[in-house]
């Protein structure tokens, strides 16, 4: 993989405004000195990258002039929800898919236009929560990033309608690389909902989505969170979703992936101040002969703080799922409370999991627990459904769907669990006739 790291030291940044050049040349010296992941690199051990060096995922996205918007547009509408959208397309701005009226108390800023006082506070904050010494491809990310959003929610401002964050892609002639970056800084007493949504068309993918996400959540803050990935099965993706949480601030995150030829979603949250909060769920569903890896990495550094952590898979056919969630309490955390749970089921016998939850505990005076289970469908279960008239295929996806529901049920917005369902029911149902809206 020498060749790869070397190639993305040559590929130039382009269009990129002049206060980014400092974050650059701090990502190319992260990434020159680096050591690229190997199967010996115990985070990267079941998740191989071999597949960035078969094709030439470095290349630039070109126009997207003539890509028809109606058609993204439906991919990424979520009905009732209205939320404020802004849309880019391979990287791109896209204007004509994008909101124009912001709430009040909210400033949202692009990269490419920000202004001098503007740029000087994305430059302080940016890389700041997710540093190259934390994820290898926070680096890469910081090399190649030219655009970007920020946004700011001030002070006791509680916004009604969520902000969502849209990156589309479509296939072009040659693979391409999209570098994703979003700031979030929620000042005191604030409140938000977020929805970061990855899409793409139902065209073979060939892009590498390489993102990074930071918020800031500042004291009594709440920061409500989804993060979709609904890309076609064919698209790679290597993301980090990197959070600091102040003095009594909550952070509520939805993680969705249903899977990719490459999915890695890295997720680290630090405690930062007394009495936060972190309530962390997600689900991954990859099928066919995709590949989703999840690392959550929690850290509690002050006393008080409580972080609920729920993630659960069903991994279906050639598939293959990772799991790495790991709480890591500190000599001065007291008083903590942590629970990790990670439960999968696999409706294959060629489909396969490596889950390995773990809690670093190094502080007397806390509430912890953790637990992972690996299963296949319930044959009791499925008899029960059977002899009341339920056909075999239908009982399966009622029990596949029933698997994750729960955690679909407990989201925030009724509008995107309303969005979810016909998606994950449909695809459960894919070889066994038609979706229904759920079991």
């Amino acid at each position: 993989m020498a060749d790869f790291l070397e190639a993305a030291l040559r590929v130039p940044t382009d269009g990129a405004p002049a206060w980014l050049d400092g974050l650059h040349e701090t990502g190319r010296a992260a990434w020159s000195a680096a050591a690229f992941p190997t199967r010996k690199t115990e985070a990267w051990k079941y998740t191989g990258l071999r597949v960035l060096e078969r094709g030439d995922y470095l290349g630039s996205a070109g126009s997207t002039d003539e890509v028809p918007g109606e058609s993204l547009a439906d991919g990424f509408h979520i009905a009732d929800l209205g939320a404020r959208t802004i849309v880019f397309v391979n990287g791109r701005y896209n204007e004509a898919l994008s909101s124009s009226a912001l709430p009040d108390g909210v400033e949202l800023v692009r990269f490419a236009e920000a202004d001098p006082d503007q740029a000087a506070r994305i430059g302080s904050r940016l890389g700041s929560i997710a540093g190259p010494a934390q994820h290898l491809f926070a680096a890469l990310n910081d090399t190649r990033v030219s655009d970007g959003v920020y946004v700011r929610v001030r002070k006791n401002v509680k916004v009604g309608e969520p902000l969502q964050v849209v990156w589309v892609t479509v296939p072009q002639s040659q693979e391409f690389s999209v570098s994703q970056r979003l700031l979030v800084v929620m000042e005191e007493g604030s409140e938000a909902t977020l929805v970061e949504h990855f899409s793409s068309d139902a065209g073979r993918q060939n892009c590498f989505t390489n993102g990074v996400t930071e918020f800031a959540v500042g004291p009594n803050a709440t920061l409500r969170h989804y993060r979709l990935h609904l890309e076609e099965e064919h698209a790679l993706h290597i993301g980090g979703v990197h959070v600091s949480l102040a003095r009594d601030a909550l952070f509520d995150s939805f993680q969705l992936a249903m899977g990719g030829k490459l999915t890695r979603v890295d997720v680290v949250v630090n405690h930062d101040g007394e009495g936060a909060e972190c309530r962390l769920n997600g689900v991954y569903l990859p099928r066919h002969e995709q590949h989703v890896d999840f690392h959550t990495n929690i850290e509690h550094r002050v006393p008080h703080c409580r972080t609920t952590e729920v993630f659960r898979g069903v991994v279906a056919d050639k598939a293959r799922a990772v799991f790495n969630g790991r709480i890591h309490i500190h000599p001065d955390a007291q008083k903590t409370r942590a629970e990790l749970s990670n439960k999968n089921l696999l409706t294959s016998s060629q489909a396969e999991v490596d889950t390995k939850p773990e809690l670093e505990i190094y502080a007397d005076d806390v509430q912890c627990a953790h637990g992972a289970t690996v299963a296949q469908l319930d044959q009791q279960s499925i008899y029960y459904l059977c002899s009341r008239g339920i056909g075999r295929k239908e009982a399966e996806v009622m029990l596949s769907f029933g698997f994750i529901n729960e955690l679909v049920d407990k989201l925030h917005h009724g509008a995107v669990a309303r969005y979810l369902r016909p998606i994950l029911a449909a695809m459960f149902a894919h070889d066994s006739g038609p979706a229904r809206d759920g079991p």
